[in-house]
């Protein structure tokens, strides 16, 4: 037979899980850099228009864009061909001088890249010896956030 701090006790402990398992998934954040044998001016150059990314990103066969690197302006990504499946993103921070830009994912086949909630940075930095450093940093949830999501 329970006493009641020992029923206090077991009461907390049931509450307390079930708020743990309410809170479901927690936004997966990742950084990724390289170092790039080319000054930095080069290197922005080349990625400063977003849709260049089908130039240089292998998974990426075509892009078309909507506003060029005007804040709010869009891009659709054409996975493995240039009819694939789209992922359509947006910019919300441009900075040339800085070398940088924010931008987010609106729309996603979820069968292709399954997030939700996506956004993500990308910077250069001079290293100052004719090499530069790209980084990305991306943060997002997963698309399915129960624990079984469909198959891959």
């Amino acid at each position: 037979m329970l006493n009641r701090s020992s029923f206090l006790a077991v009461l907390m402990l049931v509450l307390m899980a079930g708020s743990v398992s309410a809170h479901g998934p927690s936004r997966q954040k990742v950084t990724k850099d390289i170092t790039i044998n080319a000054p930095a001016a080069e290197v922005w150059a080349l990625i400063a228009d977003f849709c260049s990314i089908s130039k240089w990103h292998p998974g990426v066969a075509a892009c078309t864009s909507d506003g060029g690197t005007t804040v709010g302006a869009t891009w659709i990504l054409r996975i493995g061909a240039a009819d694939g499946s789209q992922i359509t993103e947006q910019l919300q921070t441009y900075d040339a001088a800085a070398m940088s830009y924010k931008y987010k994912i609106s729309e996603t086949d979820n069968t292709v890249l399954p997030v939700n909630t996506y956004s993500a940075f990308l910077s250069v930095f001079d290293n100052g010896n004719n090499s530069s450093r790209v980084e990305w940093k991306g943060g997002f949830y997963r698309a399915f956030p129960n624990n079984n999501p469909p198959p891959s």
